[in-house]
């Protein structure tokens, strides 16, 4: 084995349990975020990559159609799902196109089926909540261009005629004609068996801008001024006076045509990056409550226990204030724990991150993701060229959670790589600048294949890091497994399942080095998490508790902090330094023991402590002098 890993959890708080199947609860606070969402362990799912649970349901021509600004060749097909994903198919290769272009013609055909046949895994692993990319019925592999809102993309259910048969009945203007169709149905299952084992689900969305295939965009295409929905965009109409034709002109999000944009209104214009006041029309607000509810409660019976538990919003800061506050206002009084988290990113990229704090006062969202922590972690664990020292990383630890009120730094969800940016360990493995240069295609140097042992020791002390830190921790699908991917599209390599062989992955066609090697399931870092989730779960300091950066000889570059709740305190120790390490014990702690141990001694004791190159500690600490 590559790595010693030492896991003593020897303790569990008794009747302690963020897996508690729901319950009834005090209502939260409007201002406060959920319980369940602080005690979160957070794994996030991209279903079109996750699993095909159900071969004989799989996406068509026709369902892809006009889903891209490429049309899908005639001979296209469904991607075999172990495939080299740097080699194009022979129908992409036709194209002429490079590969770049082509990936995004590519579909695996995962599906819900094949979530909720892997239901026992994800209670194996331990996680607490599931983040659905978006569901929506849209021709994209993404889903973030919705063709309608209020139905699951038809190739996730059971039968792709039949779910189109029934939403062509609809008015999908007029909730009281909404039908459900085989894939609604079959997500609004999968909730409830999800709710059965503990697990809460929170659903994706964008309400600043649809698919140009969206039912009311449809409409302007056909009706032009004529048609109902013709100020539901920002939409202008052009007539030549010769012809009499009229043209459709719109804004498509940030000049994306595929994308038109929602109408803003009763605001004085957009500042990137920043909050800014204003409002939806109230038709399409209308709109997106009555969705809302579908999915919050699906049988209209007032009780939410079979609906989802919260929302993560899509480009937030492009979607005005007055909307959002209106918007909590709404989902809250369906469910009074319901949890809303928001996409606040750059204000300036790749230099400068937004400030979450305009969006979490209590009046808009509960947390948002939480790239502002991972940004100034991984600069410290990972050392890349822009790397922290020691106290820097303390100093930026305190101020990005300190602008915050507790149980909004508890609601964090601190997450280290997404659909959006590179996989955890090839983030680690390269030194380029957070989320810049990170693909072949930017820099043909940046590494895709597997990395060497010094990336993964790092990676498990920065694992250390997010599980015992504040914040609730967040697991990108397929990080748990040992996959690699940098930058999207990279990032949404099919899961490697073990039950599924694949073929040798070679280098990207813009990279200048070589490499084959058979992607596989990692169980020695899968089993890692589950200790990770276990070492959360053990105590509730790890949760509430307040943290406290030690301050430790600065020659030796040890960190350290203490997480303290209630009658609970621990000591969480890293030695991220190629060198040995030795540190006394805080004069005021006379008792502890070691509870996890990551590269180092279990059985020590006594005020001198020895931390190996790369090694980590978690000690409880029993006894205080003077105690």
């Amino acid at each position: 084995m590559l790595f010693r890993i030492l896991v003593f959890i020897t303790f569990i708080m008794a009747g302690y349990s963020s897996d508690t199947k729901r319950s009834k609860v005090a209502a939260t606070a409007f201002e406060k975020p959920p319980k369940w969402a602080r005690e979160a362990i957070w794994y996030q799912i991209f279903v079109e990559r996750f699993r095909n649970g159900n071969p004989n349901i799989n996406p068509t021509l026709k369902t892809c159609e006009n889903g891209l600004i490429d049309a899908l060749p005639p001979d296209w097909e469904i991607s075999p799902w172990g495939q080299n994903w740097y080699e194009q198919e022979a129908w992409a290769k036709k194209t002429g196109l490079d590969f770049y272009r082509t990936i995004q013609m590519r579909r695996y055909g995962g599906d819900l089926a094949g979530v909720e046949e892997k239901i026992p895994y994800l209670k194996d692993l331990g996680i607490n909540a599931i983040y659905f990319n978006p569901l929506n019925d849209t021709p994209s592999l993404h889903k973030y261009d919705a063709r309608s809102y209020h139905h699951i993309d038809v190739t996730f259910g059971d039968d792709i005629v039949g779910d189109q048969k029934l939403m062509a009945r609809e008015n999908p203007g007029d909730p009281s004609t909404w039908q459900w169709t085989s894939a609604d149905k079959k997500f609004i299952n999968l909730v409830k068996k999800l709710h059965s084992e503990g697990i809460r689900v929170v659903l994706d969305f964008s309400w600043n801008h649809t698919g140009n295939n969206f039912w009311a965009f449809k409409d302007i295409e056909k009706n032009l001024d004529k048609s109902p929905y013709k100020d539901w965009y920002h939409t202008s109409f052009t007539k030549d006076e010769d012809t009499g034709k009229t043209t459709l002109n719109y804004e498509g999000w940030i000049g994306i045509k595929t994308l038109p944009e929602l109408k803003k209104i009763d605001h004085n214009g957009k500042i990137p990056g920043h909050p800014y006041e204003g409002n939806m029309l109230p038709a399409v607000k209308e709109h997106i409550f009555a969705v809302s509810r579908r999915w919050m409660d699906p049988n209209g019976d007032g009780r939410f226990e079979d609906g989802i538990d919260g929302m993560r919003l899509d480009v937030a800061e492009h979607v005005p204030m007055g909307f959002w506050r209106d918007f909590r206002r709404y989902v809250r009084t369906v469910n009074p724990d319901f949890y809303l988290v928001g996409e606040n990113w750059w204000s300036k990229w790749p230099d400068e991150l937004m400030d979450p704090t305009p969006w979490v006062k209590g009046d808009v969202f509960d947390a948002v993701m939480h790239y502002q922590w991972f940004k100034e972690a991984r600069s410290y664990f990972a050392e890349p060229n822009d790397k922290l020292t020691l106290n820097q990383f303390k100093d930026r630890m305190v101020a990005v959670f300190l602008k915050y009120p507790d149980y909004t730094q508890q609601a964090m969800m601190n997450l280290a790589s997404s659909h959006d940016s590179p996989r955890l360990l090839s983030s680690f493995y390269n030194v380029n600048k957070y989320k810049f240069n990170c693909k072949p295609q930017e820099d043909k140097n940046y590494r895709t294949n597997y990395p060497p042992a010094i990336t993964h020791h790092r990676v498990r002390l920065f694992l250390m890091h997010q599980f015992t830190f504040v914040g609730s921790p967040h697991i990108w699908n397929g990080d748990e497994m040992g996959m690699t991917g940098a930058d999207d599209p990279d990032t949404r390599k099919p899961l490697v399942w073990p039950d599924i062989p694949f073929d040798d992955e070679t280098q990207s066609e813009y990279s200048e080095y070589k490499y084959s090697e058979k992607p596989k399931f990692d169980s020695e870092i899968y089993e890692y998490y589950k200790s990770m989730i276990q070492l959360r779960k053990s105590s509730e300091a790890f949760i509430y508790g307040n943290f406290e950066f030690e301050n430790f000889d600065d020659d030796k570059n040890i960190l350290g902090y203490r997480r303290t709740f209630n009658d609970e305190s621990f000591l969480i120790l890293f030695n991220n330094n190629d060198q040995q390490n030795t540190l006394q014990v805080p004069l005021d702690i006379s008792g502890y023991r070691i509870v996890f141990s990551y590269q180092a001694d279990a059985d020590q004791n006594g005020k001198i402590l020895t931390l190996p190159p790369y090694s980590g500690l978690v000690l409880r600490i029993m006894k205080f002098s003077g105690n």
